[in-house]
């Protein structure tokens, strides 16, 4: 096996210095309301494990998993719902956690499928946006980072399965 250190583009440190203000305008922004936080598998786990720790707030936890990239770099254009929330969310104040946002369909979809359960809010948190990508309007209320249009790794973010362990954002094959 490959031994490969990406070359590192957000550290440990700003990624936790950005998540304690996300946290601080999410708690301030749903004051006094229970809030259902749902983490779009696999990528945003450790983002939104960190971020729930940063949220003053009652909230639930679910997990959805939809995929769009299978083993690739690229997006296939086709978002397949892997794992559904348990939770009705009806009359809800719903909080989507995204790790990278590029393209915009796999959030568009998603929000298109919960608006159909009549949340009452939905709003979007991720950790990194790029824009050079997007082809679907989509707004983000909470972001993390705006980066450029790099195939990043680490901080729950994969290429093929592999480097979500890592405890920073790295860009897969820099400088290799």
């Amino acid at each position: 096996m490959e031994l490969y250190t990406p070359e590192t583009l957000i550290p440990e440190e700003e990624i936790t210095m950005r998540i304690e203000a996300l946290g601080k305008a999410i708690t301030r922004d749903f004051e006094d309301q229970e809030l259902v936080i749902i983490c779009v598998l696999k990528g945003a786990f450790m983002f939104c494990s960190d971020l729930i720790k940063q949220i003053n707030r009652p909230i639930k936890l679910e997990f959805i998993s939809l995929s769009s990239y299978g083993d690739s770099t690229n997006s296939s254009g086709n978002v397949r719902l892997e794992m559904d929330i348990t939770a009705n969310i009806e009359g809800k104040n719903v909080l989507i956690v995204e790790d990278i946002v590029d393209t915009g369909l796999t959030i568009k979809t998603l929000m298109d499928m919960l608006a159909l359960r009549k949340p009452k809010t939905v709003k979007l948190a991720s950790l990194l946006f790029k824009p050079v990508k997007l082809k679907h309007k989509v707004n983000i209320d909470y972001l993390g980072f705006e980066i450029e249009d790099k195939f990043v790794i680490g901080y729950g973010l994969d290429y093929a399965g592999r480097y979500r362990e890592l405890p920073y954002i790295g860009i897969l094959n820099a400088g290799n």
